[in-house]
């Protein structure tokens, strides 16, 4: 099985939630450089919100699947989380992610890798963000160089795993959760387009959150409604988005404003906020 393309020089996406009003995101890419010189580096996101998984893995398998075969991809979120003595590299269709064993690898791949090595940390090194990125760099460096993924750390190392989130399923109804909201404060559930279909099976329907809002179509575009009213469309991701033409639908189910705010009491709220899809 073939795990690396000599040919090409790598090409490294950089996903985190370490912010961008420090040096530490510049610094991380400094490093790769340092040690991959001529690698390509690709910022994806740096604002992404500490401690929420479903956010992180959303962005980061659509992410993932968009890039080309051998990809690394580096994902430093809720580094610390947890005290480990490996961090991880996997290989799965065709693409590598590094991350923390903190269970957000599973979300992304949605079950099981194909493989994973654990990469062992050095203890009395100060476990930081340069660290981790000088370890991933290092793992990036032997695969360029042919080296077998095996020797590079342990194979099939026991990792934790969580499971995405899942819509509720009943016989007329399905509750998906928030999982996203977007610069335009859109907000995207776990429901994709083939799902909701499956679930459908022509039927008619109706989408429902607070406030006895509804919605009975899904649009195409966000133009299709007038400006200032709300709709349900499917994403470029796939997924439902529930939107408010040229308005803030996050504010409208009562999440405006999250992104600036870092509370336990906003974290479950927008872990738990939900939407019904009712089928008839």
């Amino acid at each position: 099985q073939l795990y690396y393309c000599s040919s090409h020089m790598p090409l490294i996406t950089l996903t985190s939630d370490i912010g961008q009003k420090d040096y530490l995101a510049g610094a991380i890419k400094g490093q790769l450089l340092q040690m991959i010189p001529g690698c390509t580096l690709v910022d994806i996101s740096h604002e992404l919100t500490p401690f929420n998984y479903p956010q992180a893995a959303y962005v980061c398998r659509n992410t993932v699947k968009n890039f080309p075969d051998f990809t690394f991809h580096i994902v430093l979120v809720n580094l610390f989380e947890n005290r480990h003595e490996h961090l991880l590299l996997a290989f799965h269709n065709r693409q590598y992610i590094l991350c923390a064993d903190n269970g957000l690898l599973t979300m992304i791949t949605e079950g099981k890798p194909e493989m994973v090595i654990g990469l062992p940390t050095d203890e009395p090194v100060a476990k930081n963000a340069l660290y981790v990125t000088r370890l991933f760099g290092k793992s990036i460096q032997s695969i360029v160089k042919g080296e077998s993924l095996h020797s590079i750390g342990i194979p099939d190392i026991h990792i934790l795993e969580k499971n995405p989130l899942r819509p509720m399923l009943g016989e007329n109804w399905i509750e998906g959760q928030i999982i996203f909201i977007d610069h335009f404060e859109n907000v995207v559930i776990n429901i994709t387009r083939e799902f909701f279909e499956e679930q459908r099976k022509g039927r008619h329907f109706t989408i429902a959150f607070k406030r006895d809002e509804v919605i009975e179509k899904i649009s195409e575009t966000y133009a299709d409604v007038p400006e200032g009213e709300k709709l349900a469309l499917f994403n470029s991701a796939g997924y439902l988005e529930i939107a408010i033409n040229k308005g803030n639908a996050a504010g409208l189910l009562g999440l405006q404003g999250y992104s600036e705010k870092q509370s336990a009491h906003l974290q479950n709220r927008l872990f738990y906020q939900t939407i019904r899809i009712f089928f008839d």
